[in-house]
């Protein structure tokens, strides 16, 4: 379609010009001369339906591009482990999915089009102004066309230095927003509001006059073409009018030649265009490529796809964060069997919730063994292994929803019967009836509207429902009171019958039930057994256990 509105736009000043010889010479005149401008008429009806059509098309394919580099972007982030996101900006990421893919978008779309249009009307101009008017006057007017292509690359180069300085400076600026939003109670708190004001108005400043400067060196490549045609007719004009006076060229050529000139501002305009535009894009997909090729965190090359319930089984693990040296888990063995109830305790920084990151394969260990049922963990597909898991934090992420939606977050066709079992079991029920809207409450972005202790059992909730055959508590009770914690351990009994459970917790009441504790000090395991075999050793556990419980009676008196 774009081909066919070049060559009806090319033939347009062709048959103006012999309009105008037709009519010099006389021999145009009623019918003859209404079907000359009919012709002229339907081209430009024709010209009209065929820029609809490539419209629809061209700008449907970008948009569809944007789509799915927006879908893979998503993919991937989605597949990343945490030691990804310890090294990416959020608000860069957010700025990759939106200027960024939006620039690539443009590349494909508007470049596309003024690349291939721009690039076809040339040649046909340059081919009808040298082999159908005069290729004389073709090669005057086409002497300055040199300059103006050596102007274009050096521009070229500060375009794409300036656009990917904007992209940088626009992810840094979405950034302190995207963290300045999610921490405006703490900025309040501290009496940061102002200072982070200044900050943001620092940075906004900045990414204006990135986004500024880019726009200015964008501007060079008019000034360029400008001088280049201005150029160009003055020299045409010139040398054509001389041909005329020596009667070598018709005054009908000088026409045409002069609509083709006309013709050739298009062109220059688009190559300048379509070099922005590339020189944005490119810049874009610098910074988009590595995230979309980054390597996985935890590759996923397990087959199997279902995880029968049996023993989990560690052996000798170990494992350091990556940059670290000192080892999180150093040799750590222990067996969880099928309806078993483990404590991990422990001091700070011993490796409880690096444990049950191991077994959610949020990372590999670097030696050892872990199963499943006899299975390797690394031999199960993720979706699979995070399937047959429920995991609570302790800070307990809530989606911008309703409680109810937030609770059957795992199985959305859940009954509201069942919405209500699973939160009375954690102790939750009472709480979300005293709301305004009951369980149709929205709780804001991340439950801002709930206690911190509300939202750990809003957390229990879901988990509850989600019905897995692995349960892994990690400090979700830490928020609540202790009575609180009572009831919520007294439903788990009941509720977890049959299901395995991992309990990480630094209130020692809160494993004093479960079937087998172990106790972590600097990654290694140096206490393991019952609640009651642990308090009668003298070890980390019975001093714990002696010091809570001196302070439960103090706080009691």
């Amino acid at each position: 379609m774009l081909a066919g509105i070049a060559c009806l736009i090319v033939w347009v000043p062709r048959q103006i010009g012999h309009v105008v010889d037709g009519l010099v010479a006389h021999r145009l005149h009623g019918a003859a001369l209404f079907r000359e401008l009919a012709w002229l008429v339907a081209a430009g009806v024709v010209v009209y339906f065929l820029r609809v059509g490539w419209r629809l098309k061209l700008f449907a394919a970008a948009f569809r591009l944007g789509v799915e580099l927006r879908e893979r972007l998503y993919g991937r982030l989605a597949l990343q482990g945490p030691q990804f996101y310890q090294g990416q900006r959020t608000g860069d990421l957010m700025a990759l999915a939106t200027n960024d893919i939006d620039a690539i978008e443009m590349a494909a779309g508007e470049a596309m089009l003024a690349g291939f249009d721009g690039s076809l009307t040339l040649v046909l101009v340059v081919a009808m102004m040298s082999m159908g008017v005069d290729a004389r006057l073709a090669a005057c007017a086409l002497l300055p066309f040199p300059l103006m292509a050596l102007s274009f690359w050096w521009i070229s180069r500060h375009v794409h230095e300036a656009w990917r300085l904007s992209l940088d400076r626009f992810g840094t600026l979405n950034d302190h927003v995207q963290e300045t939003l999610s921490g405006v109670r703490t900025l309040r708190a501290l009496g940061l509001v102002a200072r982070s004001e200044a900050q943001f108005s620092a940075l906004a400043s900045g990414t204006a006059q990135a986004s500024l400067d880019a726009q200015r060196w964008e501007a060079s490549y008019e000034p360029a073409v400008g001088f280049t045609l201005s150029t160009a007719t003055v020299t045409t004009l010139g040398v054509g009018s001389w041909l005329v006076w020596h009667e070598q060229l018709t005054l009908g050529q000088l026409t045409s030649f002069s609509l083709y000139l006309g013709q050739l501002i298009w062109p220059m305009f688009a190559a300048g265009w379509v070099l922005s535009l590339l020189e944005r894009g490119k810049a874009a997909w610098g910074r988009l490529q590595p995230v979309l090729e980054s390597p996985l965190t935890v590759e996923d090359h397990g087959t199997v796809a279902a995880v029968q319930p049996g023993p989990i089984a560690l052996g000798d693990v170990r494992f350091s964060y990556p940059g670290q040296s000192q080892l999180a888990l150093d040799g750590v063995t222990l067996r969880i069997e099928p309806g078993q109830t483990l404590g991990l305790v422990g001091p700070t920084g011993s490796g409880k919730s690096t444990l049950l990151r191991l077994l959610m394969r949020h990372h590999a260990p670097q030696a050892g063994t872990a199963s499943w049922n006899g299975v390797a963990l690394d031999d199960y597909t993720l979706d699979a292994l995070r399937r047959a898991m429920a995991w609570v934090p302790q800070e307990a992420f809530l989606f911008s929803a309703s409680v109810a939606d937030n609770i059957a977050l795992a199985r959305p066709d859940a009954s509201r019967e069942e919405v209500e079992h699973v939160a009375r079991l954690a102790a939750v029920h009472d709480d979300i009836l005293r709301l305004p809207q009951g369980y149709e409450t929205p709780v804001g972005e991340r439950g801002v509207t709930l206690s911190g202790g509300q939202r750990q059992r809003v957390a229990i909730a879901r988990a509850l429902l989600a019905d897995a055959p692995l349960l892994l508590l990690d400090d979700a009770l830490s928020a609540v009171d202790t009575d609180t914690e009572a009831r919520i351990l007294a439903h788990l009994r009941e509720a977890r019958v049959g299901r395995t459970v991992v309990i990480v917790s630094h209130r020692l009441s809160t494993v004093a039930d479960a079937d087998h504790t172990v106790v972590l000090h600097g990654g290694h395991v140096v206490e393991q057994g019952s609640h009651a075999e642990l308090i009668a050793q003298p070890g980390w556990y019975a001093r714990q256990w002696r010091y809570q419980q001196l302070q439960a009676s103090l706080d009691a008196s």
